[in-house]
């Protein structure tokens, strides 16, 4: 007879988003995450390769959780960097995983098209993917900085991120 599931697949990933936000990568081990969801570590193997495989699994659940964010926004560019920056606030060590562990096309295809599709209206299909690269990149670089606290030169960071969006936004 089969022995009984403890634990889930979700609630696996679940445990290792939270144990990353409470302590980087480093602090999401097969162990804590075992322990985190009440079975041993050894068990944790019939769902989840190794912990490499656990971190994929954390940062595509981070982009997923990022795209549901982006998609519930109003779908200007405007609001969706905002939006992608509160998500970055809320989920630091998420957000920054995110770019250190390589996702799913598919994930990244579906928290991509909020942005896509703004990036549409905004200056057509022909010009879509580069107006999304540049709002995603100045997004990622300002958000980057200002989670590593690189604003040292004083300043209100809050308007210098509105007044980034107002540059990108003028015509």
């Amino acid at each position: 007879m089969p022995t009984p599931d403890r634990t889930s697949l979700a609630a696996i990933v679940e445990a290792g988003c939270d144990l990353l936000e409470q302590g980087g990568p480093a602090k999401v081990t097969m162990q804590a995450v075992a322990e985190r969801v009440g079975v041993r570590a050894p068990s944790l193997y019939k769902r989840v390769r190794d912990r490499e495989a656990l971190l994929q699994l954390v940062a595509e659940a981070t982009v997923d959780d990022l795209g549901a964010r982006l998609a519930a926004s109003d779908r200007s560019l405007t609001a969706l960097a905002r939006v992608y920056r509160a998500f970055a606030h809320a989920r630091p060590e998420g957000f920054r995983l995110m770019y250190s562990v390589s996702g799913s096309p598919e994930a990244l295809a579906r928290a991509s098209e909020p942005v896509l599709s703004a990036a549409r209206d905004a200056v057509g299909e022909e010009r879509a993917l580069e107006e999304a690269r540049l709002l995603t990149a100045w997004a990622t670089g300002f958000v980057s900085m200002e989670l590593a606290g690189a604003f040292q030169l004083g300043g209100d960071v809050d308007q210098a991120f509105e007044y980034g969006l107002t540059r990108l936004s003028a015509p």
